[in-house]
């Protein structure tokens, strides 16, 4: 990691503690594991996607995990940051502005009343079961994009929940912060 990242995460840490007493960003109990849990969980995910410059949607970002990480990891890529949660919106833009982000935005929106975005990358970490997941993913991403979605010890049986999974093709990557974790991503099949 080069001085400029390393100096980033550190603002970016700083400022998630500074802010989460307020808002509850992580849960407080996990603050203390920031950098070793959250952050690092996070950084997988930019080893495992491709450093293209396709635009990438991350919905529900919360605290901006994971997406804030990659777009400090990914200067290139285009990246849009969805929260229905105002004050965690004001969270977003004020590290996007503090970090000097230009490759990042942040919108207060729900991600099911937004337009359909088309891109070929979508992120998601402790948002939501999958049941609930896969349907943003239906309307969000384009065919032959990916669905990138970090979950905890019980992703296995919430995709026992899922039913078929015929328009996409799933790959199960073992967390490195967590042995029972997952990154699950999810390819979407082109039609025709």
């Amino acid at each position: 990691m080069n001085a400029s990242r390393e100096a980033r995460f550190a603002a970016y840490a700083a400022l998630l503690r500074k802010w989460n007493p307020s808002i509850n960003l992580v849960a407080p109990n996990s603050l203390a594991q920031l950098e070793d849990r959250h952050l690092a969980d996070s950084a997988q995910l930019a080893q495992l996607a491709p450093d293209d410059d396709e635009p990438w949607l991350d919905i529900g970002s919360g605290g901006g995990l994971p997406g804030l990480v990659l777009a400090i990891e990914q200067p290139d890529r285009p990246i849009r940051l969805v929260d229905s949660d105002g004050r965690k919106v004001a969270f977003l833009r004020t590290v996007i502005q503090s970090l000097g982000l230009s490759n990042c935005t942040a919108l207060q929106a729900r991600i099911e009343e937004l337009p359909p975005a088309s891109v070929r990358h979508i992120s998601a970490r402790a948002l939501a079961p999958l049941p609930r997941l896969v349907p943003y993913l239906d309307r969000h991403l384009a065919e032959g994009g990916t669905g990138w979605l970090l979950k905890g010890r019980n992703w296995q049986a919430e995709f026992e929940q899922l039913g078929s999974l015929d328009h996409y093709r799933l790959t199960v990557h073992p967390s490195r912060t967590d042995p029972q974790a997952a990154i699950l991503q999810l390819d979407r099949k082109t039609i025709g």
